[in-house]
């Protein structure tokens, strides 16, 4: 009886290592405790060389980067503050600046640009995988200046807002609304 015993200790002792190492993976709970800040310059552009200060660059964009919207990041699930900036640079592609960026550090923190309304409270936590969206990458750090290279092939007119989402539990950290300036 003892044997039995001791053999179903082991059993239990294993078995409850193996969920809490499954459950520390999944859960990530020290990041909650870190923090990652970054500071990124926003990106330039090659522009053509010559005499003089150029009025547009080739196709007739403009010369420097220009802000085509931008909008105040609110907090879903976790509290997020800073501003969301689109911006299209000299060679006419474009990135998201998130600039002034304070949030909590997550499992999985991706960047996206979405077509979903950016709902207050509770109701804005899920919405933003219903409908369109792209994912721009993970998150560089959770405080800070930041860019993201949208995509050549995506149209930027299709989206009106960016998320902070977390992939691992399909929720918003923050989101702003991307406002034509």
């Amino acid at each position: 009886m003892t044997r039995r015993r001791g053999r179903l200790w082991a059993a239990v002792a294993i078995a409850v290592t193996v969920v809490l190492a499954a459950g520390l993976y999944w859960l990530q709970p020290w990041k909650l405790w870190q923090d990652e800040t970054v500071r990124e310059a926003l990106p330039a552009a090659a522009l053509p060389t010559g005499s003089g200060a150029p009025t547009a660059a080739p196709g007739g964009a403009p010369a420097a980067p220009v802000t085509v919207a931008r909008g105040a990041l609110i907090s879903h699930e976790h509290s997020t503050t800073g501003e969301a900036e689109l911006i299209r640079l000299p060679d006419g592609s474009h990135t998201l600046r998130l600039s002034n960026l304070d949030t909590s550090n997550g499992p999985d923190l991706r960047v996206w640009l979405t077509d979903a309304p950016v709902k207050e409270g509770v109701a804005g936590w899920r919405v933003f995988d219903d409908g369109k969206y792209v994912s721009l990458g993970k998150l560089k750090g959770n405080k800070g200046d930041q860019n993201y290279q949208v995509p050549a092939s995506v149209n930027v007119a299709d989206f009106s807002s960016v998320t902070i989402w977390c992939d691992r539990f399909d929720v918003s950290f923050g989101a702003a609304v991307l406002a034509a300036v």
